[in-house]
């Protein structure tokens, strides 16, 4: 096959800011010809709620569409077919005609916390979950239902605060899932969106819905549709689907997944011990395994990936890359959008992340290593693991007199690399972590986080090419294994390439090693004060 002859596909990359549409060509490397990303809002609601709209999502999709077509001269004939990576955990309901009840609640919405409560406090418990939801839940599902923004709860929110449209629920699904349903007419969900929601029967890489575990949770499983796995078709695009997006009527539409599994993909992670760092808006450590594992310590646990038969084993970061949006609003920018570098502020949202990067790297360089002991942590909308408090808020320690903007700003990275540092311990105790570690996500633009990744945890780190588009990527290899194109999963991996590697200075590694202790102690030291301020009680 020459690279003219090789199929095009798209990879749609649904996040919680916006959605990038990418034009792939598929061949021995994986290569992406354009681009184009569409923003929409997240709607915070006062009681916990975190929103969005499907109809946003399907408008960026189809402008997204549209704006790459265009800028690539490419005719919508010349698409194969499409895939999708989305966010996992939120809560999408529809009707039996396909149509969105409600906003989605996104993985962030933690309004089901009373009912979470309610059900776990009804036994005596083990690491805050009753014992005979943990028994049932460990062998079946491979994890439990433990954080108040896992998606079971929103379920029970809806049913409890929202009867009337409840009632009309057909089906429970995830971004992914909706949008796949939206161009086929077939509703569905991923093995790895089922396993995220803990009701799924995982024992031998997925026996179906679990009867037991529905009732100890109080779903109906009529509500639980069909599951699929990340390579295979999901339908041809109808032609309602296609009119909106701009594409063939026909083509191939492939399942794909959640983000994890298609970062995962798109990093080239695919064997046993494979471990890939992201820093998109939220972030995390993940590896590949080839059995469930679970960690109830430190609420880290495998979710099934696209490869049959693996596992990816997660740490997840709440507020990751959305620490560095905040410190672009609140400390980097003055009051009429210029950075404090006088570099102007931007509307369009590549160049202004790119921008943001630039800044960071530029200022984060002028900082020493550590800070001047400055320690941020990075929990700005609670934290999952390893340590679960939707509670914990992110804050500075040990300021001074001489403490200015640049130390604070990397003080903040430095906080996000350090949670990242705690999940690969937490691992290294369980199984062994293949070097180097893949790092992906906007944050891998930077050189200079890089380099600081590799510092604070002591291994060597490489960049894959184009890092912010893994997740499609990942999507776009889903299309290549089902169309043929790539005829196993480690020849998706051959294709993925790496465009810098960076080894740990041993310099900076007394300095760090010294912060990192202090930042573990944090959270412990200031849970009851955090629930003081921020707890409903």
């Amino acid at each position: 096959m020459t690279p003219m002859d090789a199929p095009l596909v798209i990879g749609y990359d649904v996040g919680t800011t916006g959605a990038k549409t990418c034009l792939f060509r598929l061949g021995e490397r994986l290569e992406l010809l354009g681009r184009a990303v569409r923003e929409y809002p997240l709607h915070i609601t006062p009681e916990g709620g975190s929103e969005q709209d499907p109809d946003d999502w399907w408008r960026a999709l189809a402008e997204g569409t549209a704006a790459v077509l265009r800028d690539c001269g490419v005719p919508p004939a010349a698409v194969r077919a499409v895939s999708f990576s989305a966010g996992m955990q939120s809560f999408v309901p529809v009707d039996a005609s396909g149509r969105a009840l409600r906003r989605g609640m996104t993985y962030m919405d933690q309004r089901g916390g009373a009912q979470c409560a309610r059900i776990l406090r009804r036994f005596p418990a083990v690491s805050g979950i009753h014992a005979p939801l943990l028994a049932a839940s460990l062998p079946l599902a491979g994890g439990v239902s433990a954080s108040v923004k896992d998606p079971v709860w929103k379920y029970l929110w809806m049913r409890e605060c929202e009867p009337e449209l409840f009632a009309r629920l057909a089906w429970w699904l995830d971004i992914r899932d909706y949008l796949a349903l939206r161009c086929t007419g077939r509703p569905a969900m991923t093995d790895d969106g089922a396993h995220a929601t803990f009701l799924y029967d995982t024992r031998g890489g997925g026996r179906g819905w679990s009867g037991l575990l529905c009732r100890m949770h109080g779903v109906n499983p009529a509500h639980l549709p069909p599951v699929v796995k990340a390579a295979e078709t999901a339908g041809a695009l109808t032609a309602e689907a296609a009119r909106d997006l701009g594409l063939e009527p026909g083509i191939a539409v492939v399942n794909g997944g959640g983000d994890l599994t298609m970062q995962a993909l798109g990093a080239g992670c695919v064997e046993p011990g494979d471990t890939h760092v992201y820093i998109g808006t939220s972030g995390w450590v993940a590896a590949v395994l080839t059995r469930r594992t679970l960690d109830i310590t430190h609420f880290m646990a495998s979710i099934l990936g696209a490869r049959p038969g693996h596992y990816n084993y997660i740490g997840e970061q709440e507020t990751s890359g959305k620490c560095l949006e905040w410190v672009r609003d609140h400390i980097a920018l003055d009051e009429i959008g210029v950075y404090l570098s006088k570099r102007p502020m931007t509307e369009d949202p590549d160049t202004r992340h790119t921008t943001l990067l630039e800044y960071l790297g530029q200022v984060v360089g002028e900082a020493p290593p550590g800070a001047g002991g400055v320690i941020f942590t990075p929990w700005l909308h609670g934290n999952r693991s390893p340590f679960e408090d939707p509670n914990a808020r992110g804050m500075f320690f040990n300021l001074s007199l001489d403490t200015g903007k640049r130390r604070l700003i990397r003080a903040v990275v430095e906080g996000i690399l350090y949670q990242k540092r705690w999940y690969l311990e937490c691992m290294a105790r369980k199984f062994p972590i293949n070097d180097p570690l893949r790092f992906v996500g906007g944050g891998a633009l930077s050189s200079v986080t890089a380099q600081m990744l590799a510092d604070i945890t002591g291994r060597t780190v490489a960049v894959v090419e184009n890092p912010q588009n893994a997740g499609a990527a990942g999507a776009a290899a889903c299309c290549g294994l089902a169309l043929g194109v790539y005829p196993d999963f480690p020849a998706v991996a051959r294709s993925v390439r790496i465009t810098r590697t960076h080894t740990p200075d041993p310099t900076h590694r007394a300095v760090y090693d010294r912060n990192y202790a202090v930042f573990k102690r944090l959270h412990a030291d200031n849970r009851k004060s955090f629930a003081r301020l921020n707890g409903n009680g």
